[in-house]
């Protein structure tokens, strides 16, 4: 009953549940037990009417009872010892997948974050493992317990009567063909219900990121409407299912009454002739309950068993997606680390580049060089390139077309971890995490002293207002840094950038969106940067750009211009045209045409 494919994803659970063999075992201890106390019970019912009863003999009558009470102790700690254990096993499982998966989503590359939700992805670490972990060991294990015990029960009956047991055979073929039309089912449904959870989960949070914006513009209804018609679909595909699973259950649950009036009827007439002991009878319908018990919670655990294969087929789908770097031919690290050691240069040939092969291309022969202690400004229109050479720089995307050489190694050879220490970035959205501020200047990272955060601070102006916080540098942030202000977030935004220690600091429109004063110190660090370091800058501020050793001017993906400012603006060309067009004095925007 269980395809080849659930067969791998049981393997793939195994792999994980293997580390915690211990606890495992335990649980699997327990089995004999549960099912020698189920066999025993009976038998002391038929010793007790047949023996004792029937025949009005007292004498051991209470003995029986005795080791009935012991017997019935027996199998309820087994039970709970094997739910325990196992349940334990699962829990301790469902951790082990969770940090597994949360280790490959942080090193998955970024065009799967282009085309994935964030809600999707926070689905599958969340409800779709809790459902695996749920189900694999309340589902799969309780299943083979179960199953183990009904076989083992069956046995016992067929030797202590085998034509009442066959009586309760007769039942089972329906039975089975009922369970194996309804699991099929099932699946599919429960498919729907992931993916449809998993939709609803991700516009939850896109409705709940941009809620502001929402209100700002009156838009409740029409997000309203737009989120009930995701819960409308998961409403759907989940009465369905529920329909399934209650029919199913409905209908065994008749069939168990059915079988213990046959019981009855054949064992009545059985009975008067002398076939079949009164205490047998009583054993047998008490012992029904041992077998149709399980066939009814049989139901439910392969409904709970189809949801946890439906959920693992989504979570395997983070399991099989490509890791950033995987399948590239990249150069052993330690054969990387002296040439990597400082940074010398950095060239681009000709290089393009397009997200995809369905889409334009966003660069196109770009060719630049830059050497230890420049400092190379990039300017130009929105969706010009500016940013797409940055993210190439720092291999958030790899697949381009040309060259580009750092330290005059193939850059798409070499491992994004031999490189990360030679760069620091400044990005134009900060982003801060619910850390206090020292987190979020070192990002948890033992290499950055606190000294050294200090430091990082002093040198953006922002430990002044630091140290006016409650708590200073441990001040809690709360919700990506809510309670500072757009310019004070922005301020540890670029004491993060300067902590990390790059050799070369990269700047995507590092004072957009701040105030004039929060601007003012950002741009007195940055003067001292053109100074100390290597830099790179995407600015449209003409106060950042102007003392760069080149300015690369790029329209339509390409370099159009390129020189310092006094050689641009000689040529009389794009550059100028900016500036001219702002009519600037210093420290103006330059105008995006």
């Amino acid at each position: 009953m269980i395809k080849t494919i659930d067969m791998h994803y049981l393997k793939h659970f195994y792999l994980y549940a293997k580390n915690y063999k211990k606890t495992s075992y335990l649980g699997m201890a327990m089995m004999p037990l549960s099912v020698a106390s189920n066999l025993l019970f009976p038998w002391l019912v038929i010793q007790v009417i047949d023996t004792k009863l029937m025949l009005g003999q007292l004498d051991g009558l209470y003995k029986l009872l005795f080791w009935m009470i012991i017997v019935l102790i027996i199998n309820y700690l087994a039970d709970s010892f094997y739910s325990y254990f196992l349940r334990k096993t699962g829990q301790l499982t469902v951790f082990e997948m969770r940090s597994e998966l949360f280790r490959r989503i942080l090193k998955l590359p970024r065009t799967y974050f282009d085309k994935t939700p964030t809600g999707v992805t926070l689905t599958r670490l969340t409800s779709d493992l809790e459902s695996i972990g749920e189900s694999f060991v309340l589902g799969v294990l309780s299943l083979v317990k179960d199953t183990i015990n009904t076989v083992a029960v069956l046995l016992f009956m067929f030797v202590i009567n085998w034509q009442l047991t066959l009586v309760v055979l007769v039942v089972f073929p329906p039975i089975l063909y009922l369970t194996y039309y309804v699991r099929n089912k099932l699946r599919s449904l429960y498919l729907i219900t992931r993916s449809t959870l998993a939709k609803g989960t991700g516009y939850l949070q896109e409705c709940l990121l941009g809620v502001k914006t929402v209100q700002l513009y009156g838009a409740e209804q029409e997000v309203e409407d737009q989120y009930r018609s995701h819960t409308s679909a998961f409403l759907k595909a989940q009465l369905k299912t529920n329909k399934y699973d209650a029919a199913l259950f409905s209908i065994i649950t008749g069939i168990t009454s059915i079988t213990i009036g046959l019981i009855i009827w054949y064992g009545a007439g059985s009975i008067q002739k002398g076939a079949v002991s009164l205490g047998v009878l009583i054993a047998f319908i008490n012992t029904l309950e041992k077998i149709f018990i399980p066939l009814r919670d049989f139901t439910s655990q392969i409904a709970s068993i189809q949801r946890s294969f439906a959920a693992f087929e989504h979570i395997e789908e983070l399991f099989i997606e490509p890791l950033e770097e995987d399948g590239r031919l990249l150069l052993p690290p330690h054969d990387l680390k002296e040439r990597l050691s400082t940074f010398d240069s950095l060239q681009f040939d000709t290089v393009s580049f397009r997200y995809n092969e369905q889409t334009p291309y966003v660069l196109k022969d770009v060719s630049f060089t830059l050497n230890k202690g420049e400092q190379l400004a990039m300017v130009g229109t929105t969706g010009s390139g500016k940013s797409t050479i940055m993210r190439l720089m720092n291999k958030v995307y790899m697949d381009y077309e040309g060259s580009i050489l750092l330290n005059g190694i193939e850059l798409s050879l070499i491992p994004k971890e031999s490189m990360l220490h030679l760069f620091s970035l400044m990005q134009q959205d900060a982003f801060l995490f619910e850390e206090n501020v020292h987190f979020n200047i070192s990002l948890g990272n033992n290499d950055v002293r606190d000294q050294a955060v200090i430091d990082a601070a002093h040198y953006v102006y922002a430990h002044n207002f630091i140290e006016e916080l409650p708590g200073q540098y441990e001040f809690q942030l709360t919700n990506s840094g809510e309670n500072l202000s757009a310019g004070q977030t922005q301020l540890i935004s670029f004491a993060r950038a300067i902590a990390q220690g790059g050799q070369v600091v990269m700047l995507d429109e590092a004072t957009s969106s701040v105030d004039s004063i929060t601007e003012e110190l950002i741009q007195k660090a940055i003067s001292k940067l053109f100074k100390e370091k290597t830099v790179i800058a995407v600015a449209h501020r003409l106060s950042t750009i102007r003392n760069a050793d080149q300015i690369l001017v790029l329209a339509d993906g390409k370099v159009v211009e390129r020189g310092n400012h006094q050689m641009l603006l000689d040529i009389g060309g794009v550059y100028a045209g900016l500036l001219q067009d702002s009519n600037y004095v210093d420290g103006d925007t330059l105008t995006e045409i």
